[in-house]
């Protein structure tokens, strides 16, 4: 993801589909409704996207079928709902919402989360609507140099982060994980404090990356108790973080909003489909250059 690395289609579609959640997150925040539905909205445009690997367009396990994980936030309850390894529901974050808001749960899995989201009247696709020929494509290069699943392949989880009038944030992540991933693997975005968290006490945190870097980390927790605790500026909490990370082996980013309206991201990587709108106006942003 650098420079050149996507041809202009690609680079013009995804600015296109960061714009698009902006606008769906941003209408609701200026009529003064909730960080929650906010991020659900944003989530949704994008799992909807067949740039991004959520909902459509997710990343093809070792079987060729593609399994879904989200989940979902909110900082003033510290409620939550994720599901993983769900393969017929074509908004997930739609589906954690659901079982943090109708269930005693916080994360449903495979089965038990489709017949969750059957119970409680969720619409299904097949499972075959969410690919897409450039996903396949890596599916087969993967599985022609040995089927182990590579970091080096770009994924685009997608996660939103957002404050609104009242103070109250929320954090939503989606994804349809690592390309030829095996055995029921589960990455950090489904899995709250790993790639997902928000608390109106520090911020609002979502997660992109190698998983179980950030699993071990307890990523997107750290952040906000480094906030909370430690005292640390956003700024420095979030890039310590990452710092954590770096130490353990992974790469990969982090978005993050405090309920005082201070938003920051950072990744170690090339690049990070990225951005941010609000009082000071709108910014998106693909590559590592781009300020």
């Amino acid at each position: 993801m650098r420079p050149g690395g996507l041809n202009p289609a690609q680079d013009d579609a995804a600015r296109a589909g960061l714009n698009a959640a902006l606008d769906a997150g941003e209408a609701i925040l200026a009529r003064g409704g909730a960080a929650l539905d906010a991020v659900e909205a944003a989530a949704r445009v994008l799992e909807d996207d067949p740039v991004f690997n959520a909902g459509r367009g997710s990343a093809l396990n070792y079987d060729g079928a593609i399994d879904l994980d989200a989940a979902i936030m909110d900082g003033s309850t510290r409620n939550a709902g994720a599901v993983a390894g769900v393969r017929t529901i074509r908004c997930p974050i739609s589906l954690a919402r659901a079982v943090m808001e109708k269930s005693s749960h916080v994360l449903l899995s495979f089965d038990g989360a489709e017949e969750f989201a059957r119970n409680h009247g969720f619409a299904t696709v097949e499972n075959r609507w969410f690919e897409t020929e450039e996903r396949r494509a890596q599916l087969e290069t993967v599985l022609a140099a040995g089927g182990e699943f590579d970091a080096d392949v770009k994924y685009g989880t997608i996660g939103a982060v957002a404050v609104d009038s009242a103070g109250h944030v929320a954090a939503a992540t989606s994804t349809g994980g690592l390309t030829a991933k095996r055995w029921g693997r589960i990455g950090d975005s489904p899995l709250i404090g790993a790639g997902t968290y928000a608390d109106d006490r520090s911020a609002a945190v979502s997660a992109t990356g190698s998983g179980e870097f950030f699993m071990r980390a307890v990523a997107a927790h750290q952040l906000a108790e480094r906030l909370r605790l430690g005292g640390a500026s956003l700024r420095q909490a979030l890039d310590d973080t990452l710092a954590d990370i770096r130490d353990l082996g992974g790469t990969g980013g982090l978005i993050a909003v405090t309920p005082a309206g201070e938003a920051a991201w950072g990744f170690t990587t090339s690049g990070m489909y990225r951005g941010v709108a609000g009082p000071d106006g709108r910014r998106v942003a693909v590559y590592q250059d781009e300020r």
